[in-house]
Formats: C-alpha cells, structure tokens, sequence
C-alpha cells in the first residue's frame, strides 16, 4: 500500500474517530445545555414580546441567536469530521485510479488530510472566537479540501482519457 493511500485511509479513521468522540462528548455534556438555554431565551423572549417590552424581548432573541450560533457550529464540526473522514477512506481506497505519480499523490492526500482537519477546528474555535482567526482557519482548511478534490478529480479525468 503506498504511503500516500495509507495516510488517506488511516487518516480518515483517526479523523471518523476524532469526529465520534467529539460529537459523544458534546451530546452527553454541553448539547443539552445549549438546547435548554436556546429554549429558555426563546420563552423569555415570547413573554416579554407579550408583555409589550420591546427592549427585553430584543435582549432574548439576541441571547437565543448566540447560543443558536454556537450550537449550530457544535454539531457542524461532529458531522463535518465524519464526513469528510469517510471522503478520505473512499479516495484511500481509490486513489490506484488517479494517474499522477507517487510524489503528487501524496500531496494531494496531505492536503485533503490537513485541509479535512482544519476546515471543522476552524468552525470549532468559532465558537470561542468570533474573530478572523478561527474564520481563516475554517477557509484555508476547506480551501485545501476543495483544491485538493480538484487535483484528484484531474487525476482521475486523466486516467479515462488515456492523456
């Protein structure tokens, strides 16, 4: 097996596992908080539009969209890390078809590797960090993803067309 398709597959296992290991934590110990307080600002919010106060109501659904925003963020790394574990497993197994040299093919699955790492980190420190940093990060990341699948879509469009 080359080293290129060993990274990509034991890559995408190790990235599978990071990605369940993350999204069990997350269920058992911050999920069910985060859903009671997105209920809770959405209950005060109601209250206080029905109560006639404005300026309460406004200050509720802000705190609902921010716990909405970190939540949505939690469960997009879990399923963004299964995911493209499982991209990683299958190009493994059929990267033999991509009709690029040894060298190029193992650039392309360190990138994937890398980009398929950092893409949901980068969304992950989001919800630490609304800065530019952590959004840098989650493009760079599927920015490397999307090249990468690129350059392994050539390499297979190279393979059918004999070129």
């Amino acid at each position: 097996m080359s080293a290129a398709r060993r990274l990509l597959i034991v890559g995408g296992m190790a990235l599978a596992l990071l990605g369940m290991i993350y999204g069990g934590w997350y269920a058992v110990f911050a999920e069910h908080r985060e859903l009671d307080g997105i209920g809770r600002s959405l209950a005060a919010s109601f209250g206080a539009a029905a109560g006639q106060n404005a300026a309460a109501a406004q200050s509720a659904l802000e705190q609902y969209r921010k716990l909405k925003y970190d939540y949505d963020r939690h469960v997009d790394v879990h399923g963004h890390w299964i995911g493209l574990a499982m991209l990683l497993i299958v190009l493994g197994i059929g990267l033999d078809r991509v009709s690029f040299g040894e060298p190029v093919k193992m650039l392309l699955a360190t990138a994937l590797a890398v980009g398929s790492f950092l893409f949901p980190l980068g969304v992950l420190l989001e919800t630490l960090n609304h800065g530019s940093v952590p959004r840098a990060l989650a493009v760079a990341g599927s920015a490397l993803v999307i090249v990468s699948l690129a350059g392994v879509t050539l390499g297979l469009l190279k393979t059918e067309t004999g070129n």
